[in-house]
């Protein structure tokens, strides 16, 4: 319903105990989902089922932990295989990514051959990353960047003014990548300032929310639609 509302790639939160980029909307429905016990299978099983319905663009969010229990390789496979398209991991950095990819093969494949070949990779810009963090992001990203718009959490008021377009020149001396801006991103004048600029604006929080106040409502999946379409969409 989400796509059916107008957006082009839905961002697949991988719950996580210990979400630290995440505000107190994010960290509960994380919390939520690990008590019922949901695991990145379920996931990949959730995946299979919206392609039958849609070709959404589908990324995995999600954070170092649960990858490396799960397996890079398991991921980019299985993942690929089920119709999920990339993969964001908050708390990797592009040097650590290239690192785990040095010493992944463990003499069985070539160091030094990235850790996902199938699935796209997102990194993360953040309005303190330096010159070589950002040409570091752009240069190990094969699907986009993901700039967050100011510091701190997600979910947070985020005032987007003139540093938003200077940030995104800076990124774009170094890609031809899309670049979508995230974290406080929650109203459709948010939305409409970001297409201003960049290719994406992702809401996270501000969906999340609305589902939690709605969880239990028989007619949850219009409702959201209704919400998206009507609050989100410029």
């Amino acid at each position: 319903h989400v796509a059916q509302a107008g957006a082009e790639l839905v961002e697949v939160g991988i719950p996580f105990s210990d979400p630290v980029a995440d505000g107190p909307v994010i960290q509960e429905s994380s919390h939520y989902a690990l008590s019922h016990g949901y695991l990145i299978d379920d996931y990949l099983g959730m995946v299979r089922n919206i392609r039958k319905r849609s070709r959404v663009g589908l990324v995995f969010m999600t954070y170092l932990n649960p990858v490396i229990q799960y397996g890079f390789q398991e991921l980019d496979r299985n993942g690929s295989e089920s119709g999920l398209e990339g993969v964001l991991i908050s708390d990797l950095v592009p040097r650590e990514y290239e690192r785990f990819g040095r010493i992944r093969s463990k003499g069985e494949e070539p160091a030094g051959l990235p850790l996902f070949r199938q699935l796209k990779t997102v990194f993360l810009v953040a309005p303190n990353s330096d010159e070589e963090r950002v040409a570091s992001a752009c240069r190990t990203a094969t699907g986009y960047i993901y700039l967050i718009s100011r510091t701190g959490v997600t979910g947070g008021k985020t005032d987007l003014g003139e540093g938003l377009e200077a940030r995104l020149r800076q990124i774009r001396r170094h890609t031809a990548l899309p670049v979508a801006v995230g974290f406080g991103i929650r109203s459709a004048a948010d939305v409409e300032q970001v297409w201003k600029h960049a290719e994406g604006a992702i809401v996270g929080s501000a969906i999340v929310k609305f589902i939690g106040d709605h969880l239990h409502d028989s007619d949850l999946d219009r409702k959201v639609y209704s919400y998206v379409r009507e609050h989100l969409i410029p």
